[in-house]
């Protein structure tokens, strides 16, 4: 017997089906089967079943000779449903990733007889939009029943968000019926009737609202089943719920704000049909209202409980339009107030820019030096190491952050900065001799005669940057490649950690400015590092010193339209057992702070950490896909797994510099179950994973001696006797730090010296 029966009705759901037996059958988690009932669909859903269920003998397949409709189909499939628990899904929708395992677990942890989960709605506009009862689920008691927490009659009453009891459902001899709303005698006779509820605060249910096609959402008669529906409610809650008079009150208000959502929406009831529902609802307010009364809201909503309970029809339709005038006056009113706030913040950064250009005409401050990093996001990456090295060799200057106002609490202690877009802001960037950043700066910054800009890049590229973007428009962000060059011009330095980067941006980035093949600035730290510091790591991030630490970065994907991760760390912890924490770092535009156990194991996200470099010295083994953080984590010669379910799909449609499956650093798998067992066989830890990783680290680490900010500050800031670039053709150059011996790359030829500077390219590449 499986612990879960998932039971999904069909009927003209063809074009979605796929999507949700793939979120089923798909998942790692096996204790569950999986009963598609065949509503007599008019489409291709019969064939699709069929070949689903000849490869996965956990797909039963119940085909009706009818269509009897939804509530009746999913009684044939829970006739032939087997498991401990029951799970109705509507056909067009599916599950989150490690849903079904987080559920059993659940299950399991609390012994509910009714388990809610939240959900999110998918619009066919590709528009996600979160639940609204995220915060009832997060802040219900660990287990309880309807009446020692009635906001629990808030939640969607809806049966996929429900997961039952078997043994429930039996003792209630619960059937559904035909016809609309169906859903409501179902949620409340559970719920009414549970000894155990508890909730799930994890996404697991993506609910597709339909271009055209949901019922509830088309205008017609069949908006009158809602009328039965609740009757059966509160007569299956009179009948088996625990404590009937508890719950009469709250039902009765749930039935009637849901009555008025009905009535409220003049899409749904036809026009000669409205004085007939209204009669209706005033019945069933009548007939339902708790004989010990209940307490009337207050201000629109009261009057209207009160029009109804009177059965004024005429007066409610008055009072509704005249209602409609003032929400659609509202809404002017916002959409003026909107229109008026962006004139206003055009016509302050019209100001602030004419400020900027004031402030470009007077001198240069030779002693000014404006850091930023990742868009404002705080004090990180190449930058953050340029600064603290130049407080040291520079003391002459005067290094400002510019940062984000919500960022300015990150800064370390005695960090100068500017918040971005005031008038401060605007002063920095315009007066100061040198401008450091990892990224570009405004396309609006002037590169003014006399200073200088650093581009100090933000890590090694795998996937393709700059014009050479150009033949994968798929993961293209920003397209237009013109201003992408016009920033470029503005450098005078670009820092690169290794020659196969230097070569890559002399294509994507054909611009005149001085390469510093340095190594970057920011793996200093790394390559300097002892046991002592990654053992302060795990104390300030307060990880247990005797646990594995994994650290999982995925990197971004520009055509996904979520941010949703391709491995369930969830599983992959519970997988791994109790001696193991799991540290996840989202990519830097995916960032989604916050804690969250899971299972035996720990899951600690740790997306908003602002030094990813505490991450790196507290991890034992890094698990990335595409992330240019292996370059940088590999700097510690610490195991390093690829997981590349969709190598060939990235590889497609974002572009790559190289084949990373065939170059890899260290062990790769490209399926989650060969990730699990690539993990439990220790091959990560393996000679062939050491041997890659030694050929990748000389590769693309050989910078990386603890020196890298030294060179770029005495390169940049104090350049005494350096000489002077040379740019001839167009090309960039290449040159070394006065006084600062630069490392050679392992097998490199003689001839192949870095501060080589004829037309900008190293003998060893001019040659042939």
């Amino acid at each position: 017997m499986a612990l879960l029966s998932v039971v999904i009705p069909i009927h003209s759901v063809h074009g979605y089906l796929r999507q949700c037996l793939e979120s089923l059958l798909g998942q790692p988690f096996t204790d569950v089967e999986v009963v598609a009932v065949d509503d007599h669909s008019p489409d291709g859903s019969a064939g699709i079943l069929a070949e689903y269920a000849a490869r996965d003998p956990r797909l039963h397949v119940v085909t009706l000779e009818a269509n009897v409709g939804q509530g009746p189909a999913r009684n044939a499939g829970l006739d032939r449903a087997t498991g401990r628990y029951v799970w109705f899904l509507d056909g067009d929708d599916w599950l989150e990733p490690g849903a079904l395992a987080a559920v059993a677990d659940r299950l399991r942890e609390t012994d509910a007889d009714v388990l809610l989960v939240d959900w999110v709605r998918e619009w066919w506009t590709g528009r996600a939009q979160k639940s609204w009862a995220q915060r009832i689920l997060r802040e219900a008691p660990e287990v309880f029943t309807m009446e020692d927490w009635p906001r629990v009659a808030d939640v969607l009453h809806v049966a996929w968000n429900k997961i039952v009891r078997r043994e429930l459902l039996d003792r209630l001899g619960f059937r559904f019926e035909a016809g609309w709303y169906e859903d409501l005698p179902y949620t409340y006779a559970v719920l009414s009737a549970a000894e155990r509820i508890s909730t799930l605060d994890r996404i697991c249910v993506h609910y597709r609202q339909r271009r055209v096609g949901a019922a509830t959402r088309t205008a017609g008669d069949g908006h009158f089943a809602i009328f039965p529906a609740w009757a059966r409610a509160h007569e299956m809650t009179g009948r088996f719920g625990r404590d009937p008079a508890a719950v009469r009150p709250v039902l009765f208000r749930q039935m009637t704000w849901h009555l008025f959502k009905v009535l409220g929406n003049r899409n749904r009831i036809p026009r000669g049909a409205r004085r007939l529902f209204f009669t209706r609802a005033h019945e069933h307010f009548v007939r339902f209202r708790p004989p010990e009364g209940y307490e009337v809201p207050r201000g629109v909503e009261g009057v209207k409980h009160r029009l109804l309970a009177g059965g004024h029809y005429r007066t409610f339709e008055v009072l509704r339009a005249a209602h409609r005038l003032r929400v659609r006056a509202r809404r002017r009113g916002r959409r003026t107030l909107r229109r008026t706030r962006r004139l206003a913040a055009t016509v302050r950064a019209q100001a602030f820019r004419r400020y900027y250009q004031v402030q470009l005409r007077l001198p240069v401050d030779e002693t000014l030096v404006v850091y930023s990093a990742y868009w404002n996001r705080g004090y990180a990456c190449n930058p953050a190491a340029v600064y603290e090295k130049a407080r040291e060799l520079a003391p002459h200057l005067r290094g400002v952050w510019v940062v984000r106002r919500d960022r300015v609490r990150d800064l370390p202690p005695g960090v100068d900065h500017v918040v971005s877009g005031t008038l401060a802001a605007h002063r920095a960037l315009a007066r100061a001799k040198y401008l450091v950043n990892n990224v570009n700066w405004p396309d609006w910054a002037t590169k003014r005669p006399g200073s200088v800009h650093v581009m100090t890049h933000h890590g090694t590229p795998l996937k393709v940057m700059g014009l050479d973007q150009i033949p994968y428009p798929g993961g293209v962000k920003d397209p237009d490649f013109g201003a992408q060059m016009r920033r470029a011009d503005r450098w005078d330095f670009s820092i690169t950690a290794n020659a196969f980067t230097t070569e890559r941006w002399a294509s994507a980035y054909p611009c005149r400015h001085e390469t510093l093949e340095f190594g970057y600035p920011r793996n200093d730290r790394l390559a300097r590092a002892t046991p002592a510091d990654s053992e302060a790591a795990r104390t300030d991030l307060g990880l247990p010193a005797d646990k594995t630490v994994v650290l999982y970065a995925p990197t971004h994907r520009e055509w996904h339209r979520d941010d949703r991760m391709l491995l369930d760390v969830e599983d992959l912890a519970r997988q791994l057992g109790p001696d193991h924490v799991i540290l996840v770092r989202a990519h830097y535009f995916d960032v989604k702070p916050g804690r969250r156990g899971a299972g035996a194991g720990l899951v600690v996200d740790v997306s908003g950490h602002p030094r990813v470099e505490d991450l790196y010295l507290a991890a034992d083994v890094l698990i990335t896909d595409y992330s240019s953080l292996m370059f940088d984590f590999a700097v510690l010669d610490r195991p390093i797994v690829i997981f590349a379910p969709d190598w060939e799909a990235y590889r497609s449609i974002r572009g790559v510099y190289f084949d990373l499956p065939a170059e890899p650093p260290g062990a790769v798998a490209t399926t989650y179950p060969g990730l699990l067992e690539l993990l439990r066989a220790g091959a990560h830890l393996g000679d062939d994973a050491t041997a890659a990783r030694r050929r990748f680290r000389q590769r693309f680490c050989y910078l990386d001696d603890g020196r890298a900010a030294e060179r770029v500050v005495r390169r940049v800031f104090v350049p005494s006797g350096a000489t002077p670039p040379d740019n001839d053709g167009g090309r960039s150059d290449q040159t070394s730090a006065p006084g600062v011996a630069i490392p050679r790359q392992p097998g490199a030829r003689d001839d192949h010296r870095l501060s080589d500077r004829a037309g900008g390219i190293p003998a060893s590449r001019r040659e042939g």
